[in-house]
């Protein structure tokens, strides 16, 4: 490929900060502007990471006229306003996890991608990493049979003072900041739809989920148990049941020397079935997901519905989940209506 995704970032929070250094230096994409609602940080963002042109609002970036695409790395509550304006204004939109708040919201933003001939991506980074590859591709070829019980975590603590994570008209709480990542995993591994879920959550005093817990049902018969808190240690787990093996995985968003991706697999039933660690390569999933949203860019041919379906069956499933959590009962899971 010799064409470069030339992308704007819509915003200048620490995630942005994170994504421009993940960024750097890929052949495949390159970040020629960004946007703040204050011209000053949007400028000292630009002159930190060497973009050519900042913007004192995020009309003006939109309107810049020298982009092929946007990194949408906003609050959660402003991703769909955002994404939709982006989309119109004829941009591919690559936006931060969760997509929406909302079904309804997701459901409507890839009706909107799907009319303009625009690819709008979830930013997930670990589902590009190799050793995310490698767990899919494990489960595909059978090495650890017909998939039974998926069990996700991932939690870590809110730091002193305030936090938009837990204001609940910026689309706060644990489930949608930390636990969307288990349930994206767990659909990821289920490879089926998501059919029922039961849910418990503890509160935040401003009203978030400060901790979630729940079960996910899905078609075939497969479970996924899911857990996200915003007041603990920090940890990030996941282990795959199947009806011949068993595999284990940090699913990190970022690998280096400290903290290598490692998948430890075990083929067989018994106690003496033997254990493998396969280790993989460090690399930073921020650039992983922009490289592979630059090919379904400029490769119309490599795109197809998967990433879609993953992103609105996700939302479906979070929307469920927060909804058994506040009414103590089982909720079914809405069927997604693909654009």
């Amino acid at each position: 490929m010799t064409c470069v995704l030339r992308l704007g970032i819509l915003g200048t929070a620490r995630i942005a900060q994170g994504f421009a250094e993940g960024v750097a230096g890929s052949a495949l994409v390159r970040i020629d502007a960004v946007a703040s609602r204050s011209a000053d940080a949007a400028a000292a963002f630009a002159d930190r990471h060497a973009i050519t042109r900042a913007h004192g609002s995020y009309e003006a970036l939109l309107a810049d006229g020298q982009l092929d695409a946007v990194y949408i790395p906003l609050p959660n509550s402003l991703h769909a306003p955002w994404t939709e304006r982006a989309l119109r204004a004829g941009l591919h939109v690559l936006c931060e996890k969760p997509l929406t708040v909302t079904l309804a919201e997701a459901q409507s933003l890839f009706t909107v991608a799907k009319a303009s001939g625009r690819v709008l991506l979830e930013a997930y980074p670990y589902r590009y990493q190799p050793q995310t590859l490698r767990l899919r591709q494990l489960i595909d070829e059978g090495a650890i049979g017909d998939i039974r019980l998926v069990q996700a975590c991932f939690g870590f603590s809110l730091p002193a003072g305030a936090d938009i994570r837990l204001d609940p008209a910026l689309g706060g709480g644990a489930l949608l900041d930390a636990g969307c990542y288990a349930v994206s995993l767990a659909r990821l591994v289920a490879g089926r739809r998501p059919l029922a879920v039961l849910a418990q959550a503890r509160w935040s005093d401003s009203g978030v989920d400060m901790a979630l817990t729940g079960t996910v049902h899905y078609e075939g018969g497969a479970v996924a148990q899911i857990g996200c808190a915003m007041d603990a240690a920090v940890h990030r787990q996941a282990l795959v049941l199947g009806s011949a093996g068993v595999i284990e995985t940090d699913y990190l968003n970022h690998t280096h020397a400290q903290r290598p991706g490692v998948l430890r697999l075990r083929r067989g039933v018994g106690w003496d079935a033997p254990l493998e660690s396969v280790a993989f390569d460090q690399g930073n999933g921020f650039r992983f997901e922009a490289e592979h949203f630059a090919r379904q860019v400029f490769e119309p041919g490599l795109r197809d519905d998967g990433d879609t379906r993953l992103s609105l069956e996700n939302m479906a499933t979070l929307e469920a989940l927060l909804r058994s959590a506040r009414e103590g009962r089982s909720v079914d899971v809405t069927p997604v209506l693909m654009p």
